[in-house]
């Protein structure tokens, strides 16, 4: 079973904060999710980089509020996203 991109990014988020992946959608931030500060935030979009090849900017860094911000830019990047 091949998994899709979403599912790909679920999981990494999933690791590096630490929850089930049961756990994250599209509402997720630092109010629901303990561990998101701005260095598991940065940890985060470092992976997201090297797995999907893209380079956030320091503008989109600083933007990102939940995970429907990452989606974003990862599509703004040219990421498709199986949803």
């Amino acid at each position: 079973m091949n998994s899709n991109t979403s599912e790909k990014l679920y999981s990494i988020i999933s690791k590096v904060f630490n929850v089930s992946v049961s756990e994250i959608n599209d509402d997720s931030g630092p109010e629901t999710i303990g561990s998101w500060d701005s260095f598991t935030l940065l940890v985060l979009l470092d992976k997201l980089e090297d797995t999907f090849n893209v380079k956030f900017t320091i503008s989109e860094i600083t933007d990102v509020q939940n995970i429907h911000d990452i989606k974003r830019y990862l599509k703004n990047h040219g990421v498709r996203l199986d949803e």
